[in-house]
């Protein structure tokens, strides 16, 4: 976890774009041939013509705990259980922290995405949670993914994603086997139909 100043700038400047889908979520479509992204949901934290950033809700991290991060970081965890779990975020910076949360809940650092969701980077995060005084709702991931100038756009033109419009409950719901699935339902329509008859944009 760093300070998060820097990125949250340039993040807000990339969202000014009207056409950004920052506050979106990305969800992989049945054919995504990168296995990394599997049936992944990603909530869009940044996207503008310097590039895109969001984190993946539906996947953890196994090798490490949330009592075992805090103790990394010498944060006391005497009372913290195994019930936050982390996520893993993307591919980029795994080593990095990041905490996608409710915006009841803010610091200086804090990057608010929309009215409803904010994301943090900051280890003073997690200190609040782990003392019973951060945010209503949030989700702690280690990683993110990350676009280039244009990426997102030229992979999404291509029919390696789909977005929708997000629901708080969506995003921090602990049940993530069927996230994918519930996302994609937002759509109204099955994404098999789309593979084999939708060309490149």
């Amino acid at each position: 976890m760093t300070d998060s100043k820097t990125s949250a700038n340039s993040a807000n400047s990339a969202n000014s774009d009207e056409n950004s889908l920052a506050g979106h979520l990305l969800v992989a479509m049945p054919n995504m041939s990168d296995p990394r992204f599997e049936r992944a949901v990603i909530y869009v934290c940044a996207h503008g013509e310097d590039g895109a950033m969001g984190l993946m809700i539906n996947k953890l991290v196994d090798q490490i705990t949330f009592p075992e991060m805090l103790e990394q970081l010498g944060i006391d965890n005497a009372d913290v259980s195994d019930q936050i779990r982390v996520h893993f975020g993307g591919p980029v910076e795994t080593g990095r922290g990041f905490v996608l949360h409710s915006t009841d809940y803010r610091q200086d650092s804090s990057m608010a995405v929309d009215a409803q969701i904010a994301l943090t980077a900051t280890v003073d995060i997690l200190r609040d949670i782990a003392g019973g005084q951060g945010p209503r709702r949030s989700l702690l991931a280690l990683g993110y993914a990350g676009w280039g100038p244009g990426q997102l756009d030229q992979e999404i033109q291509a029919n390696g994603w789909l977005h929708v419009d997000p629901d708080e409950q969506l995003i921090f719901d602990a049940d993530l086997d069927d996230k994918w699935q519930r996302a994609i339902g937002k759509l109204g329509f099955d994404p098999f139909s789309l593979t084999g008859h939708f060309g490149h944009a």
